[in-house]
Parts: C-alpha cells; structure tokens; sequence
C-alpha cells in the first residue's frame, strides 16, 4: 500500500467480508441483541473463511497479513451492519501480543484457535479506581513455588462470557509503586478464584461488559505472556493495534449510519422534491462523508506506520485516528437521525439503537481527552497537564 491507496489484496479482502456481512446485516446482529444471542454464526464463518486470523502469521495457521487488513475486516462488518466487538480484542490485542512476545510453545498452543475462531481471549487492563490512569492499576500478582497468583479487580471488560481465557495486565509484587510495569497473564476464565459480574449497560450489542474478581487466582509460570520485566512496550505492543482497530469499527459504524440516511433522503419527498435535495439535508451529509475518509485514511496510515516498526508515529496517528473516527460516527449516527427526523427515533429504523454504541467512540478504547493530551505533549510539545 503506498500513502493513499489499497493493494488489489486488500481491495479484494474487503469486498468478500463485505458480501459475508451482507448475507448477515443488522438485522441478525439487532434479532441477536434482543434476544440475549451472540453472533456466533457470523463469528465461526468469519474465522472458517480466515478473516478473523488474518493478521496471524501463517505458520500458526494465519493468513500472514497485518494489522491493516484485520482493521479492513473489522471495518467492513460494521458497514454492513454486523460489527463483532471482540475482534478488536481477541486478534487484535491478545493475539498480537502473543505473536510479538510469547514463547514458540505459547503461539503453537493458542494462536491457531485464534486465527480460526474456535479459540476467543478477552483482555482486561481498566479498573474501577485507576480510570485513565493505567499507572495506578493495583492488581497485583505474586510468585509461587509453581506459578503466580493473582488479586485484584478489573472492570468494562469485554466478553469474558464468550473467552476461554483473558489477558490480564498486572503488577509484580515487587513494582507496585512508581511507574508501571506490566506483566501480562493469561488466565482461564474457569480458573478457580476468577468470578464475573455483568454491568448492565445501555448499548445494543450482543457483547456484554464485566466486572471481574480475582481472588487468590493461581496460574502456572507459562501463562506469563513475555517478559514481568519488558516494561510498557509489550503492552503497547497491543494497545496501538487496538486504537486502529477501533477506529476501523467506528467508521464502519459511520459508513452504515449514512448509508441508511442517503437511501432515506432520496426516497422521502416533502413539498414534491427528496429531502435530499435540500442543502439543509445534502450538506451534513456531504460533511460526514467527508469526515469518514479522512478518519478512514488516518486509520490506514496508522497501520502503515505500525507495520513498518515505527512505533511512537504510529502511536501518533492511531491515536488520531481513533479520535476522528470517534468525531466521525457521533456526527453520522446525529445526522442520520436529523434527516429521518421522527423516523430517526423508530426502532424499524436502526438509527436510535446505534446512538450509545456510536457515543462510546468518544469514551474507548481511550477517551478523547486522554488523546488531545497525548497530542498536546508529544505532538506539541506543550507541558503535560496531568
């Protein structure tokens, strides 16, 4: 891919995971929502076909590319309506941490369920005191003879109800103070110790968010992911992938919202003309077609930035990235609503129900305030303000 355009592979790519979103669409995804149903069926499809391991390196039975083209999957589902939320987490973070820093042993043994699909991993780094601030995280985990065990509580955490294990990030009993040094485990999600407890939230999305409990949780040794002293690159290592990924699923989101209000303001006629006639109508949608490419391009250029190992760049512009897809979907999902008018507000629709999935844009994987304080000290170099 050079600066502004897509190979033919990657072109191709998108148009088979658009035409398996397609055969799904939100119809499935809302029904599935509603009725307490995951979207299985389109994940096991999505991870048979090998778009969900498509970012896995082929000798784990991936399909070698990078994390550009598992943003374009995850992209393309949410445009046609069907966007699978732990994608951002499982290939995303997990698997990119463990194809960057596990052990030969630790990839041959969980990389091909991920590839496939037949294996989920959630990941879990928020917590309920330390908010933002990822440096002030407590859980904490100590040696044992034969292991670690682990105590602490993390929370917001993604399908830990679907995942076999989960990614924790926590501190070593000896570097609970001062700057942050993660060590990263993955534990099983039937690991005696380990409970869940659902938040009840107010999006439509069959993905359900947890707060988990680690009580005494003990591992063995091989489920330390990396080095406990490699510092915060191996997190990082997972964390720029997942604001690449979310911001692919933000402007899918943003693709489908005006998709839905293009088709509506052709086709409704008010005082003989299409409302889309109208420059009252046309205009915040031109706009937010306009806002799309250029959080669509960010989003590739931050890819392209993590491929080619330049690592603080690419932290830069998926940060950016992230941020004006966030801007991005909040502005499609508002206009789409406006140019329904009433209709916006009707379930038949599918517009209201994608208002507080849209508006998490802005708060995940980072806040838009954390970003703007990101580009304010490294990108400005103005004094850090926190």
């Amino acid at each position: 891919m050079n600066n502004f355009t897509e190979s033919d592979e990657r072109l191709a790519l998108r148009k088979a995971v658009a035409d398996l979103g397609a055969k799904y669409g939100r119809d499935y995804f809302e029904k599935a929502a509603q009725e307490g149903r995951k979207t299985t069926e389109l994940w096991d499809e999505a991870g048979k076909l090998g778009y969900l391991g498509v970012a896995v390196p082929e000798e784990f039975g991936g399909g070698g590319g990078d994390i550009g083209d598992l943003a374009a999957v995850c992209e393309e589902l949410a445009a046609a309506g069907s966007p699978l939320l732990l994608m951002v987490v499982s290939p995303a973070i997990v698997g990119t941490i463990i194809a960057q820093y596990g052990t030969q042993e630790q990839k041959e043994r969980w990389l091909p369920g991920l590839a496939d699909g037949t294996s989920t991993f959630a990941f879990s780094i928020t917590e309920p005191d330390a908010g933002s601030n990822s440096h002030q995280i407590i859980t904490t985990a100590y040696r044992e003879d034969d292991g670690w065990r682990l105590k602490g509580t993390k929370t917001y955490i993604s399908g830990v109800d679907e995942a076999s294990h989960v990614l924790v990030v926590a501190r070593t009993e000896d570097a609970r103070t001062g700057k942050l040094k993660p060590a990263l485990f993955l534990v099983p999600t039937d690991a005696e110790g380990f409970t869940h407890q659902q938040i009840d939230m107010g999006i439509t999305s069959p993905e359900k968010q947890f707060t988990l409990f680690f009580d005494d949780v003990r591992v063995p040794a091989d489920t330390l992911i990396g080095s406990e002293d490699a510092g915060i690159d191996q997190l990082f290592a997972g964390l720029n992938p997942e604001r690449i990924m979310g911001a692919a699923f933000a402007t899918g989101t943003a693709r489908l919202a005006l998709a839905k209000a293009c088709e509506y303001a052709k086709q409704r006629q008010v005082w003989k003309a299409p409302i889309g006639s109208h420059q009252a109508i046309a205009h915040p949608l031109a706009q937010t077609f306009i806002e799309i490419e250029m959080a669509r391009l960010m989003t590739q250029k931050a890819a392209a930035l993590y491929v080619a190992g330049d690592f603080m760049a690419a932290g830069e512009a998926a940060n950016m990235a992230k941020y004006a897809a966030g801007e991005a979907v909040c502005n499609a999902v508002d206009r789409a609503i406006q140019t329904h008018g009433g209709n916006g507000l009707a379930n038949e629709y599918g517009l209201v129900q994608m208002l507080a999935g849209s508006r998490l844009s802005r708060i995940a994987p980072v806040s838009k305030e954390m970003v703007l304080n990101f580009i304010a000290q490294f990108s400005l170099g103005l004094p850090k303000s926190y």
